[in-house]
């Protein structure tokens, strides 16, 4: 393929998941707009429970994503049995995504009976307590919808994940409507309304994503595959040592934001809240960043069921071209349009001046965000995956939460420290992760 050819092959299946991913972000300020005009506390609430869970969904997502590189080879080699041998690793992926997922929530089950002991203001806890148990039944159709969707991608389909997730979207928006301020006669339920309609569009995703697979005709042979399976352990081998290094790499990322959210809830509930807000308005750059690094995976993994190094490297950079485009809008977008975002989200004119502060090392970090997942997901497009694991525990774990503690506390930076630390961390994985994608394709 020709360099042009990449660029119209990321944009073509980078833009339904941009879609769909934006979809999501308009559902996550719209829970936090709707859960922050109803109270402060409600919102602080909502952001020490959401990063907490963000760990360790991102870890059951990142599982997820063990299935695209093994997947899109197949299909790359264009075999006359393609679609069979991707059912039938499917049907693996499902079954082990599930056993991994619910370990997970055990491990938060546990963590439920410690909530207390996590430093967080007392009286926040009885909104805090039913949030959690919401968020944790909504783990298992997170992981089932996600490995169906990274089977839609392999096989270049990224626009029926998007519908699907818009259409959840537009549910959760009128479950939080109706169930957070009691509207068209139901009850009042403020923080656990959002949880009751956020776990009802999760589950509405994989009962869609799922019946397009066994009923749509043009999907026949991956049905076969998948019903003549067998459960095997060679297969769990492969997913395993294929997915779990992504898991943990997402997991160790998404946990050194759950740690700087618990950190911003040793500063106040003040704190707490706009640390809510500005990952929030943050996002805004990850959906753009995620879109063309699931594009960038693809395409690698499509070149390396070819064997060719240098088309996956050809790939690889051209994604980057494209990442830095989509990094130079979503910084001129938070210079230009954040103070008015923010907005969105409280009157409560503390939490705005907290969060309007933060401006400056949200845009810092967006560079090398979109470096990190550039070359994290070409790395995961080649299946060499297990430096992931290391480079994510050593930029996220023994780097970026001393860094956070250290900005944050020891300078004395309070939460403006928490967020200008997220810096470190990213730049020092992006700057690893594509050391060892060039390593992998020579």
């Amino acid at each position: 393929m020709k360099r042009i050819d990449y660029y119209k092959s990321i944009v073509r299946l980078g833009l339904p998941i941009l879609v769909g991913q934006a979809g999501m972000i308009i559902v996550g300020f719209a829970d936090n707009m709707m859960v922050g005009r109803y109270s402060t506390d409600a919102l602080a609430s909502a952001s020490f429970v959401n990063g907490m869970f963000n760990w360790v969904i991102f870890c059951c997502i990142g599982f997820t994503y063990g299935v695209l590189p093994l997947a899109g080879a197949i299909f790359g080699r264009l075999t006359g049995n393609a679609e069979r041998g991707i059912g039938e690793l499917l049907r693996n992926a499902v079954t082990l995504n599930t056993i991994f997922t619910f370990a997970l929530m055990v491990v938060m089950g546990v963590m439920y009976f410690n909530l207390h002991r996590l430093g967080q203001p007392s009286y926040l806890m009885p909104m805090i307590r039913p949030y959690y148990l919401l968020a944790l039944c909504g783990m298992i159709p997170v992981s089932l919808f996600n490995v169906f969707a990274q089977w839609s991608y392999s096989i270049k389909n990224t626009t029926m994940p998007m519908w699907i997730i818009l259409g959840s979207n537009a549910l959760n928006i009128a479950g939080n409507y109706l169930l957070i301020y009691g509207h068209c006669g139901l009850p009042e339920l403020g923080l656990t309304g959002a949880g009751i309609s956020t776990l009802i569009a999760r589950t509405a995703c994989p009962l869609a994503i799922m019946s397009a697979f066994f009923i749509f005709k043009k999907y026949r042979l991956y049905r076969e595959g998948f019903f003549q399976a067998r459960v095997s352990r060679p297969y769990f081998r492969k997913i395993w040592v294929t997915s779990l290094p992504i898991a943990m790499q997402m997991a160790f990322e998404s946990g050194s934001f759950a740690v700087a959210a618990v950190m911003a809830g040793w500063l106040g509930a003040i704190s707490l809240a706009a640390y809510q807000i500005i990952v929030i308005v943050g996002t805004l750059g990850f959906v753009l960043y995620y879109a063309i690094g699931s594009a960038i995976a693809v395409l690698v993994s499509n070149e390396a069921g070819k064997h060719d190094s240098r088309a996956m490297r050809q790939a690889g950079w051209c994604g980057y071209h494209v990442m830095l485009l989509m990094t130079t809008v979503s910084t001129l977008i938070f210079i230009f349009f954040a103070r008015g975002l923010i907005g969105w989200f409280t009157d409560d004119a503390d939490v705005l001046a907290a969060t309007i502060a933060l401006i400056f090392p949200l845009v810092m970090y967006q560079l090398g965000d979109a470096t990190q997942i550039t070359f994290a997901n070409a790395l995961r497009g080649t299946s060499k995956v297990m430096p992931m694991l290391w480079i994510a525990f050593v930029s996220y774990i023994v780097v970026g939460i001393p860094a956070t503690y250290a900005l944050a506390f020891t300078a004395g930076m309070g939460l403006y420290g928490i967020i200008l630390s997220f810096s470190v961390s990213l730049f020092l994985a992006g700057a690893l992760f594509l050391y060892f994608f060039l390593r992998a394709t020579r």
